[in-house]
């Protein structure tokens, strides 16, 4: 490595060397050598941190045929080669699930001291993708009018007021909202902490809308707030509520609150949010929501639950990462997998904390085209300084104070300059 850095390295994947002192600020090494129990000399660490930038710049494909080498991003890794497919493999294989969510709630505690989450309004989903596995699965329809087909899942927990990922969990295509939640929650517990001044609401969709789910919840330290299915039999019971059963917020919105009981099932002391839209009583709809907690009724539908979309905003910009695609469904390998991709996303996002607009706003394709892939520079040493030169790069006044002479940045913040999987050198960058 050091003769490829005398040698010079020029290419146009220099822009994943930015993420380089967020990982500094983060703690990432110490979660990688975490992660494979392995010490800082060994590869392994350099391995998981190859994948980390795998999905920062958003990569597909099999490795041996894509062009990664000699642009400058195995050398962000400790590496002076592009580790091939079999390496990782066994990498990943070797790894347990068990390990993975240990290294999410280690993550999770560091993103928690950083001010990432709130804690007090959290949006929970599944986020299922397709797969083309030759296994024997179940078949699910992602829309009534569309065909059933194989599918691999995930199930994300959200801060719903920061917009940023807590933690997830992944299982079969068998398994349901309903097996998967207590064991996501479980894990949001351990990253948020046993003691909370508020209870945590949990946002969720209709999908969620079981008997044995509130059962759960209610013997947590979490609240949920679900829609009630559009069904007709819970619209006619509505349509029979007597007109002083609601409170008139505003002309076409009234509101009313009752305790709840799911039919014949053991009773469940819970709560039914209506809302009712429409100004004369010909005219009248009705939403109903179901919640295991006495809360305002107007906040909740009106403010809190709408918040529960920012979760299918966070697919929609940053499933590329690695949440878009599986290349196989074994469990110790896919949860590694995303759970290094959960780490790039947590670095990105402190970079576009840093560098705010216009790249705060970008999704995590147009990042890695524009940014991690798209700016031309080269890379060099000086003593014990590598040394990023970026030519033309877009905002580059902006760039520049918050990266030239980057190692007094760095110890001004209290952060040792010095990068571990660097061999201990520093890192510097110029702007032409």
């Amino acid at each position: 490595m050091r003769q490829l850095l005398a040698d010079k390295v020029s290419g146009t994947m220099v822009g994943i060397w930015l993420l380089l002192p967020e990982h500094l600020r983060l703690g990432t090494w110490d979660l990688l050598r975490g992660w494979t129990g392995q010490p800082t000399e060994r590869v392994e660490p350099r391995l998981a941190m190859q994948l980390v930038h795998e999905a920062a710049v958003c990569a597909t494909g099999i490795r041996e045929r894509r062009c990664l080498s000699q642009k400058g991003f195995e050398l962000a890794n400790g590496l002076a080669f592009v580790a091939a497919d079999q390496p990782i493999h066994e990498l990943l294989d070797e790894h347990t699930v068990s390990q993975a969510q240990n290294l999410q709630v280690a993550l999770g505690h560091l993103r928690r001291a950083s001010g990432h989450f709130k804690g007090k309004l959290l949006a929970i989903d599944p986020h299922r993708m397709p797969s083309h596995s030759k296994r024997q699965m179940r078949r699910r329809k992602p829309k009534d009018n569309t065909h059933a087909y194989k599918m691999a899942q995930t199930f994300f927990c959200l801060d719903a007021e920061t917009e940023q990922p807590i933690c997830f969990t992944s299982g079969s295509s068998s398994r349901s909202v309903t097996q998967a939640t207590p064991e996501l929650l479980d894990l949001t517990k351990k990253i948020l902490g046993p003691k909370q001044q508020h209870t945590p609401l949990v946002l969720a969709d209709s999908e969620h809308f079981t008997v044995d789910l509130f059962a759960h919840l209610k013997q947590t330290a979490f609240d949920l707030l679900v829609p009630m299915p559009h069904h007709a039999c819970y619209q006619s019971e509505i349509k029979q509520l007597p007109p002083e059963t609601f409170c008139p917020r505003w002309s076409g919105l009234a509101t009313a609150t009752r305790p709840y009981l799911f039919g014949q099932h053991d009773p469940l002391p819970l709560h039914q949010y209506i809302q009712r839209t429409g100004d004369r009583p010909q005219d009248y709809r009705f939403k109903a929501f179901l919640a295991t907690s006495q809360r305002d009724e107007l906040e909740a539908m009106c403010d809190q639950y709408p918040q529960r979309w920012h979760v299918e905003e966070f697919f929609n910009a940053n499933q590329a990462l690695g949440w878009k695609r599986a290349g196989t469904l074994n469990l110790n390998i896919r949860y590694a997998q995303m759970t290094m991709a959960l780490v790039a996303q947590t670095v990105i996002h402190q970079l576009r904390q840093r560098l705010g607009e216009p790249f705060q706003n970008w999704d995590a394709q147009h990042f890695a085209k524009s940014l991690f892939q798209g700016l031309d520079g080269d890379i060099r040493v000086h003593d014990k300084t590598i040394v990023v030169t970026y030519y033309n790069a877009p905002n580059a006044s902006q760039l520049q104070a918050r990266y030239e002479n980057l190692p007094s940045k760095l110890r001004d913040e209290g952060i040792n300059p010095a990068i571990p999987w660097l061999y201990d050198f520093m890192l510097d960058f110029r702007f032409k």
